[in-house]
Parts: structure tokens; C-alpha cells; sequence
């Protein structure tokens, strides 16, 4: 089962303009009990770029400085899930997350 705080390669396209392409590493921030019901999940892309803001949490992943784009949130069929990279601990992210959506 797919569960909240780990990361897997994702496939984004097709996308529109400024959204975030190509397969790249997502977070899942989708609740357990989402995920073990519905076909899709939540997921946050994670880009190793990107410009520095308060909604972009900065984490260690596979070694390397990356950012989690809470901004680009996105809906996706579990399809489009690949490999899993890892998990994400709870604490470096969520409270990022809450209070964006408070």
C-alpha cells in the first residue's frame, strides 16, 4: 500500500504552461486511509531547483539537497506511480503543509 511520506518517481505530463513536467520524485501527503480507498493519491513534486519559499520545504533525498513543492500539489491515478525512492519523516513537512491549507 501506498502511504503518506513516501516518495515515488511520477509520471506529470501531460501538464499546462508554469506546472511542474516530466517524471520526477513526488511526496505523498495523501492521508492512509485515502490511500488505501481511492484509486489516486495526493503527491508533492520534489525538484532538486526551484525558488526558495516558506512553502518549500528543504529535505535530503538520495544524498542530494532537494525542495518539496507544496504549492504544486497534484491529484494522480496510483498508474502513475514507478519506483519508490524512500520516505520523507512526517515532521519536516507537515506542518508546512497544515499551515498553508489553515
Amino acid at each position: 500500500m501506498v502511504r503518506r511520506g513516501e516518495v515515488y518517481w511520477v509520471n506529470l505530463d501531460p501538464t499546462v504552461v508554469t506546472e511542474i513536467k516530466k517524471t520526477r520524485p513526488a511526496l505523498v501527503v495523501s492521508p492512509d486511509d485515502m490511500n488505501a480507498a481511492l484509486p489516486r493519491v495526493i503527491v508533492a513534486p520534489i525538484t532538486s531547483k526551484g525558488q526558495p519559499l516558506g512553502c518549500r520545504p528543504e529535505v535530503v533525498l538520495d544524498g542530494k539537497s532537494a525542495r518539496i513543492l507544496l504549492d504544486q500539489v497534484h491529484c494522480v491515478d496510483k498508474k502513475r506511480l514507478a519506483g519508490k525512492l524512500g520516505e520523507i519523516e512526517l515532521a519536516l513537512w507537515h506542518p508546512v503543509l497544515l499551515e498553508m491549507l489553515a
